[in-house]
């Protein structure tokens, strides 16, 4: 497969995924703040400051705006168009991607696109509170999921459809690592009741930004509590959104791609991938825990990075035109930790 034709059909799938990934973030902390008693401007900063940070944005953001606010922070990563993580330039970078490979996608495929970004046209942050966040963000995540169900569907499962799964379930990971970093704090073992009490409405919203609440009740019948928390959103092997699931997938669809066999490797993109799902079959818990949840997300940022380069080294690298900007760059990785 030409190298142009992998670029596009891989950042076409991680543009989508992560236009999906931002509008759940959005919505489960906007619903958190809207539960407030009191909604004080610190207190409201202090909420969406993470978000900010599992984004990767959080310095672009203060570099145009003085607060962290619902309307100033939904504004910058749901319509700013100097922002590439907001969530119109996502569909439209997607759209754009889709548009050079038009020959190598189903004509279902790229209607729903067009009918996606369509309907993302024209809007304001006025308009999508008075219309309503919560059925805005909906949208979106409904547009993705059809979108990727149509593209499973209608398209042939061969080497582009494969360069397809590598960018969603890069694109997974680097976000399930964002969020449980930006959150390390909720994420450490409380001994006061009264703290362990408001984290576990915090652990939630953790569970709800990774759509993960359902499948954890169902895993942990008892009470939410941090432990279990990172170990399903970590090391789960059947949770689609899991670290450890996701992982596996992307180490599958590279191999699939190469035509090599698990247990060794063609390239430098296969052996971390597959040293990175080894880790994390073999650690437990115990061992993250020990480690911190920090450093463990951080050596796991780092081995994405080196994942995304080796791929770029192997299928794509070309120089040409508007080079979209990889969601795991060591850029964003420093702005998060600010």
């Amino acid at each position: 497969m030409l190298s142009r034709v992998a670029d596009s059909l891989y950042w076409m799938s991680r543009y989508m995924e992560r236009a999906e990934n931002i509008a759940r973030i959005l919505d489960v902390n906007l619903q958190h703040v809207l539960d407030l008693p009191q909604r004080e401007p610190e207190l409201i900063r202090k909420l969406w400051t993470p978000v900010l940070r599992s984004t990767g944005d959080e310095r672009d953001f203060y570099a145009r705006y003085k607060e962290a606010s619902s309307e100033t922070v939904i504004d910058f990563l749901t319509l700013n168009q100097e922002n590439h993580n907001s969530i119109v330039k996502c569909v439209t970078a997607c759209r754009e991607n889709a548009r050079h490979v038009r020959e190598q996608i189903s004509d279902e495929m790229w209607e729903e696109l067009n009918r996606f970004y369509l309907s993302l046209q024209g809007l304001t942050v006025k308009k999508i509170l008075k219309q309503g966040a919560d059925e805005f963000f909906k949208h979106i995540r409904s547009g993705s999921h059809l979108f990727q169900g149509i593209t499973d569907a209608t398209m042939t499962h061969g080497e582009g459809w494969d360069f397809i799964q590598v960018g969603k379930y890069l694109e997974r990971i680097d976000k399930t690592t964002r969020i449980l970093d930006s959150n390390e704090d909720v994420l450490q073992p409380k001994k006061n009741d009264n703290d362990r009490a408001t984290d576990t409405l915090k652990l939630a919203a953790i569970l709800r930004s990774c759509s993960a609440h359902s499948a954890y009740r169902r895993v942990y019948v008892a009470q939410i509590e941090a432990r279990k928390v990172l170990e399903f959103l970590i090391l789960n092997p059947n949770f689609p959104r899991s670290i450890r699931f996701c992982t596996h997938e992307l180490d599958d669809s590279l191999r699939r791609i190469s035509g090599e066999t698990e247990g060794s490797y063609s390239n430098d993109a296969e052996k971390h991938t597959g040293r990175l799902h080894s880790e994390l079959s073999y650690n437990g818990i115990d061992d993250i825990m020990s480690r911190g949840v920090s450093q463990t997300m951080d050596d796991i940022q780092r081995q994405l990075n080196k994942v995304g380069d080796a791929i770029y080294r192997a299928y794509m690298y070309f120089e040409g035109p508007e080079q979209a900007k990889p969601a795991t760059e060591p850029a964003q990785k420093q702005t998060q930790k600010q």
